[in-house]
């Protein structure tokens, strides 16, 4: 029986001493994880980070392992999930070197949203924010979502319930990324919130149903959130907070951070001083981040397209022999780029690929210096 790719990230999982960092690098190596489930041992072992003991253990478990049971007794519980093979799997998640191999969701899907042509930003903060981090986060949150930016966070007690509430209170679009699976509510007190969310937003977590809740899910999650955002905004934060490992992780990830300053006696100020001190854009008022952030528009914008403007940029293609010879997915993807910005799901349709093909060959042509991602998911050539 044939056996669509996701159903091998299915099995994969199963696998515990592989994870995303490692099913990353089997994807890339065999080119589908599908193919990686019938490699032999000593195809494995090419793969970097996997010795013959951890090989041995592979081998062992996958025998155990029936796939299409496997998939087929997860759907029964997970109907709603994304893998990195996917064309719906959020574009800047999939960049990130660790991106989470099963991504469930729950709630109002937005496709321009997945493909990175909307705004998301990022905003976190401690579990015991002052009224001071309160207000902000509310005010900041909802002037960002009468702005089209979707706000992106962990739903946990403090700054995250401000941060979601005040993009609901400007009838905006908030994203919530679980620390636990989507069926159970933490903290409780905010199912009221959750239902909120759910009626407008969207809902993701990592963990199947099923899943216990252990303390490091929540750490593991602010990958996710970051990995999301463009920005990550650090609203109040002490300088021991899981917001600041969101901070650091945006950080690796090329994400811009924002800090707001406080009190320097104020022990609820000293992550977000630290943050200011390091490097991170300061939140001086609403104006200025939303020049940071892009939001404003320009004073002599381009004019709306007429009958006699093209709707779509036009594409310039160089001589190809400026261009080194390319493997036939590179050719494509860097053919449907142009010299103007072109919006990546521009280049999907005009490469004829994947989403998932394209936003890796968009990175290979990155790395070598090809192609430039500009702000907004487009791209032209370098």
């Amino acid at each position: 029986m044939y056996l669509e790719e996701r159903a091998f990230w299915v099995a994969w999982s199963q696998i515990p001493t592989v994870g995303p960092v490692l099913l990353g690098r089997l994807f890339t190596y065999f080119g589908s994880l599908a193919a990686a489930w019938q490699a032999e041992p000593e195809a494995l072992t090419q793969v970097q980070g996997l010795g013959r003991q951890l090989v041995e253990k592979i081998v062992t478990r996958r025998s155990q392992l029936n796939p299409e049971q496997i998939y087929t007794e997860h759907l029964r519980h997970n109907p709603n999930f994304w893998t990195p093979a996917d064309p719906d799997y959020p574009r800047l998640l999939r960049e990130i070197p660790n991106p989470p191999p099963l991504l469930y969701y729950q709630g109002q899907l937005d496709r321009q949203e997945t493909l990175g042509n909307r705004p998301i930003v990022g905003i976190v903060g401690t579990r015991h924010p002052s009224e001071y981090g309160q207000r902000w986060t509310r005010r900041i949150s909802q002037i960002l979502a009468e702005c089209g930016f979707t706000i992106v966070s962990g739903m946990a007690a403090g700054i995250d319930t401000h941060a979601h509430l005040g993009c609901l209170d400007a009838d905006g679009r908030t994203i919530a990324v679980f620390g636990t699976p989507l069926n159970k509510i933490y903290p409780e007190t905010n199912r009221h919130l959750s239902e909120k969310i759910i009626q407008k937003g969207l809902f993701l977590s990592e963990h199947p149903v099923g899943t216990l809740t252990r303390r490091e899910h929540f750490a593991q999650r602010n990958r996710i959130i970051a990995g999301l955002s463009q920005a990550v905004l650090v609203m109040e934060a002490p300088e021991r907070s899981g917001a600041l490992i969101t901070a650091k992780v945006a950080n690796e990830y090329s994400r811009d951070v924002f800090a707001l300053p406080g009190r320097i006696d104020d022990p609820n100020s000293q992550g977000c001083l630290r943050l200011l001190k390091n490097g991170a854009e300061t939140i001086i008022n609403e104006t200025e981040l939303l020049e940071m952030l892009g939001a404003i528009p320009k004073l002599h914008s381009t004019p709306s397209p007429t009958a006699a403007t093209p709707t779509t940029p036009t594409t310039v293609v160089p001589p190809r022999a400026s261009v080194p010879d390319l493997d036939p997915p590179l050719q494509q993807v860097w053919e449907a780029t142009a010299i103007e910005p072109i919006a990546f799901d521009l280049i999907v349709s005009q490469a004829q690929l994947d989403a998932a093909s394209v936003s890796s060959a968009l990175l290979q042509l990155e790395l070598i210096g090809l192609v430039e991602q500009l702000p907004g998911m487009r791209y032209r050539r370098s």
